[in-house]
């Protein structure tokens, strides 16, 4: 059984039998728009904790989660390696260098297996990096920044190029995958294209459950989504979330 628990935002954690997985988590008060206001997530007790942050934007990334480590010995991180070179020095930081032992910095495009985990990373069209992981007989996606963002056509064929080419040679990468979860960006604030990188991956990615995520609050964006009828055939594996810090069970 998997426990999926949408924190807020991009952040999640996702629980297996046997380890706990937490996407992209930074404190809500971040984000001003923000009408969560609850504290770190609760992890469950005797189950190994691997912390993943997929870029340093500030909606993605806290350094509120190297606090963690001092709490629990069996946490582990693993970062983009944009959030090293441009965000923090752990020794400057007055971090414990113990902690350093327990992290992971990912390139683009690289591969790790860890304590029986394979994580593979797609390049982001934004920032960082996307997350694939094999772990515990399921197969999660977390796309971080990875989406189709320039869909308002103002951006010139450069652009173009590099957010919508950009993201269809990325997703090759899970077209003969069956993923269990995907985390995938659905953000309103693109206007009447913000559907465009959704659209894509329902179309070309087999999974089983979809979360929208970095809609920015704005969780109507969800349901209206699912009434467009080119995406009829898959409105049944979106899942309608409507509010922070909820969980859902899985079987």
């Amino acid at each position: 059984m998997l426990r999926v628990t949408f924190i807020h935002h991009s952040a999640f954690v996702v629980e297996t039998d046997y380890r706990t997985l937490v996407f992209d988590y930074f404190p809500a008060e971040v984000l001003p728009e923000s009408s969560f206001h609850g504290k770190k997530p609760v992890f469950a007790a005797g189950k190994p904790i691997y912390v993943f942050a997929s870029h340093h934007h500030k909606d993605h990334f806290s350094k509120e989660v190297l606090k963690w480590g001092r709490d629990r010995e069996d946490i582990t991180y693993i970062f983009s390696n944009d959030i090293w070179i441009t965000r923090f020095s752990l020794l400057k930081d007055g971090m414990d260098p113990a902690l350093k032992k327990r992290m992971h910095s990912m390139s683009p495009v690289s591969d790790l297996e860890l304590d029986s985990m394979k994580i593979h990373t797609l390049r982001s069209t934004e920032v960082g990096v996307a997350f694939y992981i094999e772990c515990d007989g399921y197969h999660i996606y977390h796309a971080g920044d990875l989406n189709e963002w320039n869909v308002s056509g103002d951006g010139g064929s450069l652009f173009t190029e590099i957010y919508t080419g950009g993201y269809e040679k990325e997703l090759r990468y899970l077209k003969d995958k069956h993923l269990d979860l995907a985390f995938v960006v659905l953000d309103p604030r693109l206007g009447n294209g913000y559907g465009r990188g959704m659209d894509y991956f329902l179309h070309h990615v087999q999974a089983d459950l979809v979360f929208p995520m970095h809609c920015f609050e704005a969780y109507d964006c969800i349901s209206e989504y699912k009434k467009r009828p080119q995406i009829s055939a898959f409105k049944d594996k979106i899942v309608d979330l409507d509010r922070d810090n909820v969980i859902y069970e899985i079987e």
